[in-house]
C-alpha cells in the first residue's frame, strides 16, 4: 500500500506555463485496489475516474464528461496496441442522465482504468513545495521497492563514451528541439541516483515512441509525466495528420510549449524538476543512510558538495536520456521504414529527409508509412515509375505546400523513394520483398483514432444513442494493423482513408 495515502491520492499539479502553480487539481480519481499478476509478477493499480467527489476534490464535482471519457477509453488501448507504454482502460460506463457542467452541460461517464503506477513527477513536486523531505524519501523508497520491484533491479550508468555516436547524440533530429543537457559525469552514485536514472530512461523510450508514431499528449506538465514512463491522463491529445513539427492539439497552448517537436525536451525539463526533488538524496552519495543525514538533512558545510554531486548526476542522466531516446527513435523509425539494419547515414538521408518532405508537401504522417508498406520494389524501379507512384501519398485534393508544382512534388517524393529502395535492396535483396511488405504492415497501423473520428464517435454516442460504433472503433483500435475488421466495410475504409480537409490538425480543450 502507499506509505501515506492522504498525500498520495489523486494528486494533480498545474504548471502548464512551465512554472510551479502551487495548487491541486480536482482529485476525482478513486483508487480501488492493487493486484499482482501471478504469472508475470507485474503489479497493477485500479482506479475509477469520474465516479464523484473524493476528500481531495476541493470545489470540483469529481465527475468526468462522456466526451473525454470516450477519448481516454479508446486512445489508451490504441497506444497499447501500438506497443507504446500507457495506462489501460478496462471499461466505460455511460451516464446519460448525469449532467456535468464544463464549457456546456454534458452527459457524464466513468472509466475504469489500470496501470503499473499512477504516480507522477508532480507527486514529488508537491512534497518538495511543502518541504516534506521525510515523505520524499519514503515515497522514493516505495517507488523503488514496490513499483520497480526492488533496488537491485535499477540500472547502473551507461558507458556513454563507448555507446554514443556523434551522428545521433550530438545531432538530434531537426524536427526535435532540445534543452542543453550536456554535463560532466556523476560520481558516488547511490541507489536513489539509480532510481532517477530508471525513471529517466523509461520516459525517454516513451517519448521516442510518441515521436515515431506522431502522437502528442497536449499537456506535458509534471503532473502528466509518469514515474513509470507511461502515457497517461489523456486530455487534448492527438495523432498527427499532416506532418507539422509545430502542431499542438491543445488550443490553450498558445506558445506551443507542448507541440510535437518540443515533447522530448519538455519531458527532460520535467525530469530535471524530479532531479531537484530528489536532489538531497542523490547528492548525498554514500552518506545517504547516515543517521545524522537522515535526521537533519543537508548541513551548511556539506551543501556545496551535495549540490555539485546532484547537478553532475542530473547532467549525466540528461546525456543518457538523450542517448536512450535517440536509440529507441531510430529503432522504431527503422522498423517503420522496413529496414533490417541501421546505418548512421539513415538518420539524415532517410529519416530527416522524409520528415522535411512530408512537411514541405503537407502530407499525412502515418498514412505515408502504411502506403509505403504496400509498395513493391518493382513499382519503383525507374524514375518514371517512382514519380508516378508518388501520387499515392497525396491527399484526395492533391499535395499542399508552397512553391511546388505537380511535377516538382512528384520528383521530390520520387527522389526519396529511390534512396529508400536502395536501402531496402541492401537489407533484403529483391527476393524477399513480400516478406518485407508483410513485416512493414505489422509495424505501420492502417487505423489510428484520429481527432475527427473520435469527434464523430462522441457525437453518435451522445446525440444519436449509437453505442455500437464505440465497440467497432475500439475493435479497430485494438487491431490497428489489420487490413480489414469484418464489421462495417464502408465505415472502416472511411475511417482509414484521407482525413477530411477541414478536420485536419484539430484542437480541443483540457476540460473534462
Amino acid at each position: 500500500m502507499f506509505p501515506d495515502s492522504k498525500y498520495l491520492c489523486s494528486l494533480k499539479l498545474t504548471n502548464r506555463s512551465g512554472s510551479w502553480a502551487g495548487q491541486l487539481g480536482d482529485g476525482r480519481a478513486i483508487g480501488l485496489f492493487e493486484t499482482t499478476n501471478p504469472k508475470t509478477r507485474t503489479r497493477y493499480e485500479l482506479q475509477l475516474k469520474g465516479a464523484g467527489r473524493t476528500p481531495y476534490s476541493r470545489f470540483a464535482d469529481g465527475k468526468a464528461v462522456l466526451r473525454s471519457s470516450i477519448r481516454e477509453y479508446i486512445v489508451s488501448e490504441a497506444l497499447s496496441a501500438l506497443g507504446v507504454p500507457t495506462t489501460r482502460a478496462l471499461s466505460i460506463t455511460l451516464l446519460p442522465q448525469s449532467k456535468v457542467l464544463r464549457e456546456r452541460l454534458e452527459p457524464g461517464a466513468i472509466v475504469a482504468r489500470f496501470a503499473e503506477s499512477w504516480l507522477r513527477i508532480g507527486t514529488f513536486d508537491l512534497l518538495r513545495a511543502r518541504g516534506d523531505r521525510e515523505l520524499i524519501r519514503q515515497l522514493a523508497t516505495y517507488v523503488a521497492e514496490d513499483v520497480f520491484q526492488g533496488w537491485e533491479a535499477l540500472p547502473a550508468m551507461l558507458p556513454l563514451d563507448q555507446s554514443q555516436s556523434s551522428d545521433t547524440v550530438d545531432n538530434p533530429p531537426r524536427h526535435v528541439s532540445w534543452d542543453q543537457v550536456e554535463g560532466p559525469p556523476g560520481s558516488e552514485e547511490n541507489r536513489f541516483a539509480r532510481l532517477y536514472r530508471e525513471i529517466a530512461r523509461r520516459n525517454a523510450k516513451t517519448v521516442a515512441a510518441w515521436q515515431a508514431y506522431g502522437f502528442m499528449n497536449g499537456v506535458l506538465n509534471t503532473d502528466n509525466t509518469s514515474i513509470y514512463g507511461l502515457s497517461l491522463d489523456y486530455g487534448p491529445f492527438a495523432f498527427m495528420d499532416n506532418f507539422d513539427p509545430q502542431y499542438t492539439p491543445n488550443h490553450d497552448d498558445h506558445l506551443l510549449r507542448y507541440c510535437y517537436k518540443n515533447q522530448p525536451s519538455i519531458i527532460w525539463w520535467n525530469l530535471v524538476r524530479l532531479g531537484e526533488s530528489l536532489g538531497e538524496l542523490i547528492g548525498a552519495g554514500e552518506d545517504v543512510d547516515k543517521e545524522d543525514f537522515v535526521r537533519d538533512g543537508v548541513t551548511e558545510e556539506a551543501a556545496p558538495a551535495i549540490i555539485k554531486r546532484a547537478e553532475e548526476i542530473i547532467d549525466r542522466t540528461g546525456k543518457e536520456f538523450r542517448m536512450v531516446f535517440l536509440n529507441e527513435y531510430k529503432r522504431i523509425m527503422s522498423n517503420r521504414l522496413g529496414l533490417r539494419s541501421q546505418k548512421e547515414t539513415d538518420f539524415q538521408v532517410l529519416f530527416s529527409e522524409l520528415l522535411d518532405t512530408l512537411e514541405a508537401l503537407e502530407l499525412d504522417f502515418n498514412h505515408f508509412f502504411r502506403r509505403l508498406s504496400n509498395i513493391s520494389l518493382s513499382d519503383i524501379e525507374t524514375k518514371e515509375t517512382r514519380e508516378r507512384t508518388a501520387s499515392i501519398f497525396f491527399h484526395n485534393e492533391g499535395f499542399g505546400g508552397i512553391g511546388y508544382t505537380e511535377d516538382s512534388a512528384r520528383q521530390r517524393v520520387g527522389d526519396w523513394l529511390d534512396k529508400w529502395r536502395q536501402r531496402i535492396i541492401e537489407d533484403w535483396g529483391v527476393d524477399q520483398d513480400l516478406e518485407r511488405q508483410r513485416i512493414m504492415k505489422s509495424t505501420n497501423p492502417k487505423f489510428l483514432p484520429r481527432g475527427w473520428i473520435l469527434d464523430e464517435v462522441i457525437e453518435r454516442v451522445e446525440r444519436r444513442g449509437d453505442r455500437e460504433v464505440l465497440g467497432r472503433v475500439m475493435h479497430m483500435a485494438l487491431n490497428p494493423f489489420n487490413e480489414e475488421w469484418g464489421q462495417n466495410h464502408d465505415e472502416e475504409e472511411r475511417f482509414c482513408g484521407d482525413v477530411p480537409r477541414f478536420k485536419r490538425a484539430m484542437m480541443c480543450s483540457c476540460s473534462s
